[in-house]
């Protein structure tokens, strides 16, 4: 009878372990994840890095077998189970072969001759996106390109489904996977982001009751503001996803009537230093100042495109038409903050740090205008962000986009989310990296271009800052957007102009 119990009990501890172990293997994808699944939101990351030496393909290979294959979504396949009606998505763990997700290409040598090497780049990165991933294996790519650019010795390229993850976590990961170049045995550093002061914490002189009251009047002040400013936000919201349609211009893709799966994605290297001097000028804050130059350069870029059109019927002089509605979804990050030595952790040792998909969206109107004064762009960037700032939109669609998932479905919520996207213009986002020079697998990095396809967009700017350097990545439609490095002229004369308006200004004062 003793025997007996004990075997029992034995058999309940093995069946513990084994549910365990199976839940440890074998995880649901998120609503979020099984979003950027639906046929709307096939959504990929590639990340372009430049680097300094020539690849030395076995040391990354090796570096990606002691790190990134050791991370749970880069060891974990994605399996459909059930039926049609009830199917349910889960990543189950695998064996990983580093070698099988690192791929070399051999290229012939009159490819190259026939095109310079930066628009064989753009080329190569141009047919990635035109085949999606392998799903008998985990989701993602390293090419590892013998080729010498403008920029860069050799080109690395990370090509990662979305589902894997959002953006900012999944370059905090890239990021635990390097190592500063002068002490290889450290992370990077990314800037310490000081909150600026608010209104709020500057008394006034007096009493400490009067501070007490002013305190609490401004408290409740803010409050207000912020219940008002959200629900106009959500209103807003509500009406893009049933009527609200941005103005048709040259720059808006129709998603209903677009046939080519092929995107384009260029990028070009400013000075940060640049941006740096406008903000500390103006007072304000780097997201304002690329905002506002963002403006500047979509203007001068849509004068010319409706100037050309122009030109075709009419000889009239160049004009944008007035009260243009052109709306950019802005990606915000709203997971708790990540540090880079916690995903690293998540490599080896394993932690509690949150992963997956923690975005939400922002609308925001992007002025488009001709200022006599550059540095308007900038001011009305600004107001615009700090009305943001007092709103709770962001983090309201996310937790409205998991509670349509739950109750109406994957296919629905992607429907409704597809129709508000279709009905803004472009696609806007920015990630801070590292203040000095890191390595990647022991190559020494020059610049990283990030970016997304597979939304319903036919123009996305994403913005990476690294040491001195900020990088401007486009991802367009070229059937929309077929000169794609003009608007990067645009975009760089546009901080030019604004850089000197500040320094005028500075000397006038």
């Amino acid at each position: 009878m003793e025997i007996k119990t004990l075997r029992r009990r034995h058999g309940n501890i093995a069946n513990i372990t084994v549910e365990k172990k199976e839940e440890e293997d074998e995880q649901p994808l998120s609503p979020a994840a099984r979003l950027f699944h639906a046929p709307e939101f096939n959504c990929y990351i590639i990340s372009v890095i430049g680097l300094k030496n020539k690849i030395k393909p076995d040391e990354i290979i090796q570096g990606i077998k002691q790190t990134l294959i050791k991370h749970p979504r880069f060891s974990s396949k994605l399996v459909n189970s059930g039926s049609n009606n009830r199917q349910e998505q889960k990543w189950v763990r695998t064996n990983v072969v580093a070698e099988d997700h690192v791929i070399i290409p051999k290229f012939e040598t009159q490819d190259i001759e026939n095109a310079n090497a930066d628009a064989f780049l753009e080329s190569y990165v141009s047919d990635l996106t035109t085949t999606p991933l392998n799903t008998s294996k985990p989701l993602w790519e390293v090419h590892l390109l013998d080729l010498k650019t403008s920029d860069a010795e050799n080109v690395a390229i990370l090509k990662i489904h979305h589902s894997v993850g959002d953006g900012m976590s999944l370059m905090s990961l890239v990021l635990a996977c390097t190592r500063k170049t002068s002490n290889p045995d450290e992370f990077p550093s990314l800037p310490y982001q000081n909150q600026s002061s608010s209104g709020s914490s500057r008394l006034m002189p007096g009493s400490v009751g009067d501070s007490r009251l002013l305190w609490l009047l401004m408290a409740l002040w803010s409050a207000i503001m912020v219940v008002l400013n959200t629900v106009c936000d959500a209103l807003e919201f509500i009406a893009t996803t049933l009527f609200l349609k941005d103005t048709s211009t040259p720059i808006k893709g129709d998603f209903r009537l677009r046939k080519c799966k092929r995107m384009c994605l260029v990028h070009r290297t400013v000075s940060f230093d640049d941006i740096k001097l406008i903000k500390n000028a103006m007072k304000m804050t780097v997201n304002d100042v690329i905002l506002g130059v963002s403006q500047a350069g979509l203007s001068q870029y849509l004068k010319r495109r409706y100037g050309e059109k122009k030109k075709k019927t009419v000889d009239q002089e160049e004009s944008i038409p007035k009260e243009i509605r052109l709306r950019a979804a802005v990606l915000v990050n709203i997971r708790p903050t990540t540090g880079i030595q916690d995903l690293a952790d998540m490599m080896t040792k394993g932690s509690k740090c949150r992963w997956g998909n923690w975005i939400g969206y922002i609308v925001f109107p992007v002025s488009i205008a001709l200022h006599n004064d550059p540095l308007d762009h900038i001011r009305r960037a600004k107001s615009i962000i700090d009305r943001k700032k007092n709103s709770l939109e962001a983090a309201l669609t996310f937790i409205v986009g998991k509670m349509i998932i739950k109750s109406l479905g994957v296919q629905r919520a992607a429907n409704i989310l597809h129709r508000a996207l279709s009905n803004t213009t472009m696609t806007f986002s920015n990630l801070v990296g590292p203040m000095e020079e890191i390595s990647f697998y022991g190559h020494p990095v020059t610049y990283m271009a990030p970016s997304v396809y597979g939304h319903p967009h036919a123009l996305t700017m994403h913005f990476q800052s690294y040491m001195n350097k900020m990088t401007i990545s486009l991802s367009v439609d070229p059937t929309v957007i077929s000169d794609p490095h003009r608007l990067c002229d645009d975009w760089e004369e546009s901080l030019r102009s604004i850089k000197a308006a500040v320094q005028k200004r500075g000397s006038t004062q």
